[in-house]
């Protein structure tokens, strides 16, 4: 296997020119410290000065599904190369003023992959180690810093994996010591590795993999993990793997659930493009879960509640609000799934039309597939816009359709946004100072 790695002479420089602070908050995994798509950090703008935003700084990387993290400083984002040979990288940039720091090169040729445009799951960082997981598989933990390897698995070969048509997109979740993945290995579509070694701690279930990142919940005073697989909706006990609950949610076609389960007020949704939404009642007297409802169209095109394609829905008190399957924004009644409202606003639309809302301070930051970030507040009323600007230009290679598409989740953290397209990863202050 080719590897190569780049460390930059640069050292760690000072948080500069007013995007970093003191109080600024990491987004260090997948959609947030907590996992959660809440953006915690105060002193945000309420408005655009600009219908385009002023890039801070930009960098020229290649095709990737994976959106950005930011932890300590710095900035980790993975690409795909197949010139002069298909290899997989890992970047890491400072946050402040995007100076390279170092890269991770090594070979990985897709077999059987469809939208072959990069790795899909973003790198999660943890105590000065940073873990990435490329689409066939491949686990590494460097030295956050560094960029030296510390360990490395081949997933695939170990696993026996029975590879999704999408490839590994599941990002790594740490929970204390340990490294929890979505694989669909055989006889371990779950598995939980010692995150310092690499060891084997646990496998779990026979199901297929689902695109779904696993996370943790409280659930009846005591932690649950919940995988969403390619044939149901599971809740485990972290530490052993043992399976607590699980509602089957065979798909109708092939395992299609890119969205990660949202949990508020004991409910738990999860929703998909060909199978619809899932509603679970989250037992607090004992982790176990019944059905509340269950919503499916006719097909993709003809739908009354939700079946979501890549952007993860909101659940807010009593209702729901997500992307449809053609890009319609809409908002559900929590309870019954009934559709209460829906928007043609927010994103054109179009098949798998896509947007990414992240929540901060009673409003929704809202990155669409054609690059622009809104400023929007959901209520049963409607979607409210507040204002709207150009972040980044769409790009072709993670889908040649409607002159590209902007499917990364961005980064939210120091007062900035970090986002990238298939040609570059920028970042943006959104400080009101």
């Amino acid at each position: 296997m080719l590897a190569r790695r780049f460390v930059s002479a640069w050292g760690i420089v000072a948080f500069l020119l007013g995007c970093l602070s003191a109080v600024a908050d990491d987004w260090p995994q997948w959609r947030g410290p907590t996992r959660d798509g809440v953006w915690r950090e105060e002193g945000i703008l309420n408005k655009f000065a600009a219908p385009q935003l002023a890039i801070r700084w930009r960098q020229k990387i290649g095709p990737g599904y994976n959106g950005p993290t930011v932890a300590d400083g710095l900035v980790y984002v993975m690409d795909r190369q197949v010139e002069p040979q298909p290899v997989e990288r890992v970047h890491c940039f400072d946050a402040a003023t995007g100076e390279p720091r170092w890269n991770y090169s090594y070979d990985c040729v897709y077999n059987q992959v469809g939208y072959q445009a990069g790795p899909r799951a973003a790198v999660t960082m943890d105590t000065g180690k940073a873990y990435s997981l490329g689409t066939m598989g491949h686990l590494f933990c460097f030295d956050a810093h560094s960029g030296d390897m510390l360990w490395k698995k081949d997933l695939n070969a170990e696993y026996q994996i029975q590879m999704p048509i999408w490839g590994i997109a599941a990002s790594p979740l740490i929970d204390g010591q340990r490294l929890i993945l979505q694989i669909g290995g055989k006889h371990a579509c779950v598995v939980a590795l010692n995150k310092d070694t690499g060891t084997e701690v646990w496998k779990a279930l026979d199901d297929r993999a689902q695109y779904s990142a696993p996370i943790i919940i409280q659930q009846a005073g005591q932690p649950v993990l919940v995988v969403w697989t390619g044939d149901a909706v599971v809740g485990l006990n972290p530490t052993d793997g043992r399976v607590f609950w699980r509602e089957p949610m065979k798909p109708s076609q092939m395992p299609i659930g890119v969205v990660t389960p949202t949990v508020a007020n004991s409910r738990l949704f999860v929703s998909s493009f060909y199978d619809g939404s899932l509603m679970l009642k989250l037992h607090q007297d004992a982790p176990t879960v019944e059905r509340v409802w269950r919503e499916m169209g006719i097909d993709e095109q003809h739908t009354k509640g939700l079946h979501c394609m890549i952007g993860t829905p909101i659940l807010a008190g009593d209702f729901v609000y997500g992307v449809d399957s053609y890009g319609e924004l809409r908002c559900l009644n929590a309870d019954t799934g009934e559709r209460i409202w829906e928007s043609l606003k927010a994103v054109p639309k179009a098949r798998w039309s896509t947007i990414h809302m992240v929540e901060n301070g009673g409003r929704i930051f809202m990155f669409n597939e054609r690059g622009e970030l809104l400023i929007a507040k959901l209520s049963p009323q409607g979607f409210e816009e507040l204002s709207r600007a150009k972040l980044i230009e769409p790009t072709r290679d993670q889908l040649g359709q409607r002159k590209g598409v902007c499917w990364s989740h961005p980064a939210f953290a120091n007062r900035c946004i970090f986002a990238r397209n298939d040609k570059e990863i920028v970042c943006v202050s959104l400080s009101a100072m």
